[in-house]
């Protein structure tokens, strides 16, 4: 049994359930719970605050965890990073009163930020050769510039319309965050072999997203010229027609080129083109 640390609350929590959901593991619905086994995969999940999951992994309390990157940094825990997982990002940024002029790195020297990440913004301006002060909040950061607690904030931001509320702008990015599943170092070769499964599971999902597969019938002549277009796995497949002179077209388009590629197919005659989405994908 491979026990997995979760978040058990917020954004982070419903991405991690939805993943599962796609991955084919069912959990009980027991509320209050701490820890919930899989009816269906040998794994246990333990539900617990995201800044206790670094800890707990490295600890050996939980084999794995899903957590923010940015928190796994902050906590500096001996622990792997074993996948990225894509879901749940945001940024870790210094942001300044609006009304401020900012001129480069050097306006925080001697000035004090409000944070809640002091381990990833002191290593930071340590390597700058920045001195300022770090002041530690937990809870709304935002609002300590407006309450003359700091002059400055370095906290997480993904829409930024927390700061456009609180008069302030962001003005320096130091660190992009997703999350990422990590895992004690030494795992015993029976739990390697379950969390093996576990990261082809979510490989399978990661690949097929943004991914469509479609359906083509196209007059033989200009099958090259439709194969040249296609960006297929490997090879497009291809199957005659009743229709004498046509062939049936199979292929996976990424969807970023998916309307520049269809109207490439239609120019060279491509009809009937049928769009279907990809759930999973092994390759």
């Amino acid at each position: 049994m491979l026990r997995i640390a979760v978040q058990s609350k917020g954004r982070l929590y419903e991405d991690t359930m939805f993943l599962f959901s796609e991955i084919g593991i069912k959990l009980g619905s027991a509320k209050r719970t701490l820890l919930i086994p899989a009816s269906n995969f040998p794994i246990e999940v333990l539900f617990l605050r995201d800044d206790d999951i670094p800890q707990s992994v490295a600890d050996g309390i939980a084999d794995v965890g899903i957590v923010g990157e940015n928190e796994f940094v902050e906590r500096a825990v001996e622990a792997n990073i074993e996948k990225r997982l894509g879901f749940s990002k945001c940024r870790l940024s210094l942001a300044i009163p609006k009304e401020e002029e900012y001129t480069g790195l050097q306006w925080f020297e001697g000035k004090k930020i409000a944070t809640s990440y002091s381990h990833i913004l002191n290593t930071f301006f340590a390597q700058k050769g920045i001195h300022a002060h770090t002041h530690l909040i937990t809870g709304s950061v935002e609002i300590a510039p407006s309450i003359g607690l700091s002059d400055a904030i370095f906290d997480i931001v993904s829409s930024g319309s927390t700061l456009v509320s609180n008069h302030l702008k962001e003005v320096e990015v130091i660190m992009k965050s997703e999350a990422v599943l990590i895992g004690t170092p030494g795992l015993s070769a029976d739990k390697q072999i379950i969390l093996d499964e576990l990261m082809f599971r979510i490989d399978a999902v990661q690949t097929a997203e943004g991914k469509k597969y479609i359906l083509l019938n196209a007059p033989n002549e200009q099958l090259d010229n439709i194969i040249a277009v296609l960006p297929g796995m490997k090879s497009p497949t291809i199957m005659p027609l009743a229709k004498e002179g046509w062939s049936s077209i199979h292929s996976v388009l990424d969807e970023k080129q998916f309307w520049e590629i269809i109207g490439k197919l239609k120019a060279l005659g491509a009809e009937a083109i049928l769009v279907i989405p990809i759930e999973k994908m092994i390759l």
